[in-house]
């Protein structure tokens, strides 16, 4: 069967099983867009900015299990797209990116609307192509879908010349799985590593897990809450892991590094054997790798992608493989092994009496007020209210920590945040793809005044596609993280940190045709979440919650810092 390349684009998202494409049209993509246009197996979602369509596309593949997709035009269209396609790299999110093209014999020409997107994206795709000819478009479509959810997961662009979208040629539906010769990423561990590894968890007096984003991708939590029971150990989980194990389990101790709970940090530096699995030992996780090192502990790393293993932090035993997997192989070894010498969970407990005591230091208790709103007690209400069970998408600010530590996520995939690039304006797209994703779930937005400005246009999308996601603003008048790194590091100087032409946000989204509260005295932050929950329930719901300007984000270890250098509130100052 003929077809052009236009339909080509449609059927192969409908081999791939696509319910759902975020995108914005141009004169590149038009043909694709009136292929669209005649098919009813998805829904394209019109966003107001292309920035807006990749990260709801990215939060869609978060929040699910699918693969994201979304469609821009050439020129504005893929260079508006590129920090979401950056924010999705740095948290290994699989995605599919098409774009549009100048026709192929334009290209190099400057045309109307051309920019060299095969250049511009290199640096922050997992993979890209540019379709020359109508015949490779379709096997490109495959190979794409391929590469973007096989090995570590990524975002992959393909770019489609209009030329190649109007071209025909005979179409040929996709008989079996896609293989790739030239790239087959390792899945199964090395059994003597693994072995290794048993061995040393096992001997270790004082064991720790260290989990991360990896985890959630490769759907591995029910392996590691599995693990940690058998083992016995602490487990902390970075940013990116929240949710892989219960937040309110006894053996979680919280998130580490600059903003992590004490209790993990020492942990983290103090443990003989260091279990971690798909994490990277990031520079806001571990500080000074130097100051790390100081303790002398053995390292098991368990990833898919070799490159991140010895990156920053030196190990002891490599695992390259697929998460799951190789979890799934130690559980087995482990519990052999546990059988042939009999339980020893007592050895523990000098090591538990140690973690309880850092634990009593209570670490995230903060003084609450009658008469101003504290922003972890708006958070921790959102926690009642939704009974821990609503997806919570953030923007990236003092806010987004202080949903991390104190938001209990009792599952994976329901904290969807920017955690690699740290992009600020996600928050409501990201909502706008897990409502998508998750229709007849609760989800909320927590955002700052600063944050929430970068794509308020969203606001029209949500009202045109009847999303209702609940946004709590915490408005503090300030870029609170910049205000915070001021105060502690350049002498409370606040350059250009101080927000002094806000908009009337009720007003705004009023106009949008959603629901404003502002939320002034803290006696009325519950009433406000469970009206919004209830009453406005099918609305969206924008809470505008006047938050105390001084709030800082504690515990804290400052940049270029070990660890255990932390500072647990404005006394250490």
């Amino acid at each position: 069967m003929e077809l052009n390349g236009a339909d080509i684009v449609v059927r192969c998202l409908i081999e791939e099983g696509v319910d759902h494409v975020f995108g914005y049209p141009g004169g590149a993509v038009l043909y694709i867009y009136d292929a669209i246009y005649k098919q009813d197996k998805f829904q394209h979602v019109l966003v107001r900015h292309e920035q807006a369509a990749v990260h709801a596309a990215d939060a869609y593949s978060r929040s699910s299990d699918k693969i994201g997709v979304c469609l821009v035009t050439s020129g504005p269209g893929v260079t508006n797209a590129v920090t979401g396609i950056a924010t999705a790299y740095m948290d290994s999110i699989p995605m599919v990116i098409l774009s549009g093209q100048v026709p192929t014999h334009a290209i190099g020409q400057d045309a109307f609307q051309e920019c060299d997107t095969v250049g511009i994206t290199r640096p922050c795709v997992k993979h890209n192509f540019l379709v020359r000819d109508v015949k490779d478009l379709a096997e490109t479509m495959r190979r794409a879908f391929y590469i973007a959810r096989s090995g570590r997961p990524g975002p992959v662009l393909v770019d489609i010349p209009k030329d190649v979208s109007v071209a025909t040629c005979k179409y040929t539906p996709k008989r079996g799985p896609t293989v790739l010769r030239s790239y087959a990423p390792v899945t199964k561990g090395h059994q003597g590593q693994i072995k290794k590894a048993v061995q040393m968890l096992l001997a270790a007096e004082r064991p720790m897990i260290y989990a991360g984003g990896g985890v959630v991708l490769a759907n591995a939590a029910d392996e590691l809450r599995k693990l940690v029971r058998m083992t016995g150990a602490p487990c902390t989980t970075t940013l990116m892991g929240l949710g892989a194990l219960p937040g309110t389990d006894e053996k979680f101790v919280g998130m580490p590094g600059m903003h992590g709970t004490y209790e993990a940090n020492m942990s983290m530096q103090n443990c003989d054997v260091l279990l971690a699995i798909g994490a990277r030992f990031d520079d806001r996780v571990i500080g000074n790798p130097k100051h790390f090192a100081q303790v002398p502990r053995k390292i098991v790393h368990v990833d898919i992608d070799p490159s991140s293993i010895s990156k920053r932090v030196r190990v002891d035993v490599p695992i390259v493989g697929d998460v799951r997997e190789v979890l799934q192989d130690l559980i087995g070894l482990y519990a052999q092994s546990l059988a042939e010498q009999g339980g020893a969970e007592s050895r523990l407990d000098a090591w538990w009496r140690q973690i309880d005591g850092w634990r009593g230091r209570k670490c995230l208790d903060y003084e609450n007020s009658d008469t101003v709103i504290k922003p972890q007690y708006v958070v921790q209400k959102l926690w009642e209210v939704t009974r821990g069970q609503a997806f919570v998408a953030s923007d990236v600010g003092q806010h987004q920590m202080w949903a991390a530590q104190y938001y209990p996520f009792p599952e994976p995939r329901r904290w969807v945040n920017s955690g690699g690039l740290g992009t600020m304006g996600v928050g409501l797209p990201y909502a706008m793809g897990v409502q998508m994703a998750n229709p007849d779930r609760d989800v909320a937005v927590i955002t700052g005044e600063g944050s929430i400005q970068m794509n308020i246009q969203e606001l029209s999308t949500c009202k045109q596609y009847h999303l209702t996601p609940k946004v709590l603003c915490l408005n503090n008048r300030y870029l609170g993280m910049v205000r915070q790194w001021q105060q502690i590091e350049y002498g409370s100087r606040y350059s250009e940190s101080y927000v002094d032409a806000l908009p009337d946000f009720v007003k705004l989204v009023e106009s949008y045709g959603h629901v404003g509260m502002r939320i002034e005295k803290p006696a009325d932050v519950e009433p406000a979440l469970r009206e919004a929950f209830t009453k406005y329930k099918d609305r969206l719901v924008f809470m505008d919650f006047i938050t105390d300007q001084t709030e800082n984000v504690w515990p804290m270890v400052k940049a270029g810092r070990g660890l255990t250098e932390m500072l647990l509130g404005a006394e250490d100052l």
